[in-house]
């Protein structure tokens, strides 16, 4: 048996403890790879690899997974229109699972008898990392150094200063973590029930402060283009969507939601282009689709939501609701009408050939052009039966 650990690596403090811990103390054979979901520069990709060499790992890998993610994953977020609870559109849930299987991935690939992560003992990745460890790769034992020894920042600083790792470790009063479907937002406010986090808190300042109306363009329920730009790819699009709405300070709230070890987790979050994509294709929806359709996508989509959330990515059932999810969007096509302001944002209308809302048909409130009063009067009398008879029923036992 190897003595070769695969360790999904951020460059960060905790996965820098790790590659010393495992390396010098364990005697492991140390492989990093860090799996981009659209959250790093090239300049951040380059620089985070240089560090991993200098900290002594015997390779590093970059898997730049963005257009991965966007396809199995992301794309369903928005046919969803899924927000968890009402508010927070999965940003790390979901891209901790796929950086999670790509490591996994790469352990096979490379032969190793262990697989680690530097997750603590306090949040969800540990769980979501772990549950697609044990199911992608069972027969390596999976090593998580500041989980398991209890680390506190200080007691990590002082360990790599001993072993002459004396880089600058200061951290901003906030933590951040990017990616392409939103960037998250913790601290010490996000561990109380009352505070707001501050302007500064919020990576992306408010910019622009003119009003912008602007045209998003589906098809099939996929985000194609802005204005007149159509872009190669739907991440693209999201990538411009950010851009452009994140420099009116869109996107930004506080998410409050149940943890997947039974706590409440409070954090904070700015995702400009989610926000505004799954409300416009909601929107898009509202028309296109019957009522039953949102009805039975609603419910399913919830469901979704709940189990990526928990890291049950792999449960086959995940596939199922994709295939109904997909199935729904051949209709989803069209604009949707937008206006941008500082803070937030407002959905004007849509256009489409397969809106619902057709005046051949009759206009809600106005005219009915489909059918007559009579045909009505006829439809409600035996949409009255039902409870009729039960009131009729109940008031002779009374």
């Amino acid at each position: 048996m190897t003595n070769k650990v695969v360790l999904a690596f951020s460059g960060g403090l905790d996965t820098s403890y790790c590659v010393k811990y495992l390396s010098q103390d364990r005697g492991m054979e140390v492989h990093s790879i860090l799996v981009d979901t659209g959250g790093f520069s090239p300049e951040e990709l380059s620089e985070i690899e240089q560090r991993a060499y200098d900290l002594g790992v015997s390779t590093h890998k970059t898997r730049r997974a963005t257009g991965q993610f966007y396809e199995e994953c992301v794309k369903y977020l928005i046919f969803g229109n899924i927000l968890r609870n009402q508010t927070y559109p999965l940003s790390v849930s979901a891209e901790r699972v796929f950086q999670a299987m790509a490591v996994a991935e790469h352990a096979r690939k490379t032969g190793a008898s262990h697989i680690a992560h530097g997750s603590t003992g306090a949040g969800n990745d540990q769980v979501r990392f772990d549950l697609v460890f044990e199911i992608m790769c069972p027969e390596m034992e999976i090593v998580t150094p500041i989980r398991d020894q209890q680390l506190s920042r200080k007691d990590e600083i002082s360990y790599l200063q001993q072993q002459g790792v004396d880089w600058d470790w200061t951290k901003g009063q906030y933590s951040i973590n990017k990616g392409l479907w939103g960037t998250s937002v913790g601290g010490s406010e996000t561990l109380t029930s009352n505070l707001p986090l501050p302007e500064q808190a919020y990576p992306s300042q408010m910019q622009a402060t003119d009003n912008k109306t602007i045209n998003l363009h589906f098809t099939k329920g996929e985000p194609i283009g802005i204005d007149n730009d159509n872009f190669n790819n739907p991440v693209e699009t999201i990538q411009a969507l950010q851009e452009l709405a994140g420099s009116y300070a869109i996107g930004r709230d506080v998410h409050v939601g149940d943890t997947i070890i039974g706590i409440k987790g409070r954090v904070g979050f700015e995702a400009a282009a989610a926000i505004i994509l799954v409300k416009a294709h909601h929107l898009l929806e509202k028309h296109n689709l019957t009522k039953w359709q949102q009805y039975w996508k609603e419910q399913l989509a919830n469901w979704y939501g709940m189990l990526l959330h928990e890291g049950q990515y792999l449960d086959p059932v995940m596939r199922n609701i994709e295939k109904f999810l997909e199935d729904t969007q051949e209709n989803v096509s069209g604009t949707v009408h937008i206006k941008l302001l500082p803070y937030r944002f407002e959905l004007l209308g849509i256009t489409s050939e397969f809106d619902l809302m057709s005046s051949e048909f009759g206009q809600y409130g106005e005219m009915n052009a489909g059918w007559s009063g009579q045909d009505v009067k006829g439809f409600t009398k035996i949409l009255a039966n039902q409870n009729k008879i039960f009131s009729a029923v109940n008031e002779k036992k009374s």
